[in-house]
């Protein structure tokens, strides 16, 4: 089942490390989606009527899912900002892909859409779990709630779509593709609903997210990727623009936050080339390569091809948007962007036979933490003698590799030598508390 989150790691990674409970914050954060993640599986979700379109829930600042009911589509507003936002937002997003492009909600069947908001408290994220759209109230120091930026809805509910058309796999330059198709029809969707032209938009990803103070005009560009924001609390936007700054990374699932900003920027210059609104401009040419026979696998330069092999009369004006990113159409499927390792191969640098080290990358805002404890050093003899025989039972070889999922974690383990990456949902609960010590050693003993 996936799961996916708006914020990505390299922005965790800068909240971490500038606000003054920060790590233990992004920490406790994480290791609460750890705890989410494993248990959801178990959670029942509640069947909405069949003929609600939409399901929008509250989680009364709780973990629960789906939560109480609220809000069904057809009613009337609730009164919760947070509510209504979501209800509007899935509502439009809906109406996009039915009036555009004559697709019957994310599977194209019918399914209703449940969404929850108000989960947890202080949660900065927003995510598609495979079963329902989920959204945070930010932390009221940087972010605000992730309902407010319509984008932010329309990008989660297309990570589904995605999921039940060409099934791009989370990793590399497929899974670049996945995070920019979903940036692709949010941005349509903001378009459409203020009335724009492609050349009238901003292009903004996640504008009025950040809270007044905060140097951001959102989290993305798709203009210009790289100059979103540029904050002591969030660093500076590292997308590149085009391949010639393609980052090489085992981090977030092979950079799929950072590398999005290359497709992200074609689709941006085939759409003013275009003319018209984005949404049935060059939006209908990326809706029909998203829903083609487009492998899971496909990289930029096969995406780019399935786009040609559409666009018919805007041929031209597509092939000029991915010259100028620096990417050759090729209907074939190479370049960076591998499996990640198995056991046995590197992992997290620093490594040594006694020592245990965890590097979590991934989620929406592509931010990675990282710590490492010395066991022949390390001063609190409880949390030495629970690794070591954490360690001792711990078998890598039985949950590495596997496929990412889209905006989920991705830990980069060394266990005293044994090395492996695993995709948080092969997460033990072995491993699970491994990760907690680490990373979190103050985590309560209810998280084991």
């Amino acid at each position: 089942m996936s799961r996916l989150c708006f914020l990505p790691p390299y922005l965790l990674r800068e909240l971490a490390s500038t606000r003054p409970d920060g790590e233990e914050w992004v920490t406790r954060l994480l290791a609460r989606d750890d705890g989410f993640r494993l248990q959801r599986s178990l959670v029942p979700t509640a069947a909405p009527s069949a003929s609600a379109a939409w399901v929008v829930h509250t989680a009364d600042n709780a973990s629960s899912l789906p939560g109480r009911v609220v809000r069904r589509a057809g009613e009337g507003p609730s009164g919760d900002v947070a509510v209504d936002e979501a209800a509007d937002g899935v509502a439009a997003s809906l109406a996009l892909f039915a009036e555009v492009y004559g697709r019957d909600s994310y599977d194209d069947r019918g399914a209703s859409v449940l969404a929850t908001v108000h989960y947890e408290r202080d949660y900065v994220n927003a995510f598609w779990d495979g079963r329902q759209l989920v959204f945070g109230d930010g932390d009221g120091e940087v972010f605000d709630r992730f309902t407010k930026p319509v984008d932010v809805l329309g990008h989660e509910l297309t990570h589904a779509v995605t999921e039940r058309t060409a099934g791009l796999v989370y990793e590399g330059q497929s899974g670049a593709l996945n995070e920019s198709v979903s940036d692709v029809f949010a941005s349509c969707l903001k378009q459409r609903l203020l009335g724009q032209s492609a050349d009238e938009g901003d292009w903004l990803i996640g504008e009025g997210l950040s809270l007044p103070g905060v140097q951001a005009r959102g989290l993305r560009d798709m203009a210009a990727p790289g100059t979103a924001y540029d904050d002591p609390r969030l660093g500076r936007d590292p997308q590149p623009a085009d391949m010639s700054g393609y980052v090489d990374t085992t981090d977030d699932n092979g950079g799929v936050h950072l590398n999005s900003g290359i497709p992200n920027r074609a689709f941006q210059l085939a759409a003013v080339a275009i003319g018209g609104s984005a949404a049935e401009g060059a939006g209908r040419v990326w809706y029909a390569a998203l829903t083609g026979a487009l492998p899971a696998r496909a990289d930029f330069a096969t995406f780019a091809a399935a786009t040609l092999a559409v666009a018919g009369e805007h041929a031209d004006a597509v092939a000029g948007a991915w010259e100028t990113v620096g990417v050759t159409p090729r209907a074939t499927t190479a370049g960076p962007g591998q499996p990640p390792p198995v056991a046995g191969s590197s992992g997290p640098s620093g490594s040594s036979e006694r020592a245990v080290s965890v590097r979590r990358s991934g989620g929406f805002a592509g931010q990675v933490v990282e710590g490492r404890v010395d066991l022949a050093e390390e001063p609190d003899e409880q949390r030495r003698t629970e690794l070591e025989a954490l360690v001792g039972r711990i078998d890598l070889r039985e949950v590495a590799g596997g496929t990412p999922q889209p905006d989920r974690y991705v830990f980069d383990l060394d266990l005293c030598g044994d090395r492996a990456q695993v995709p948080e949902q092969h997460l033990t609960a072995d491993l699970r508390r491994v990760c907690e010590l680490v990373l979190d050693p103050g985590a309560p003993s209810s998280w084991r």
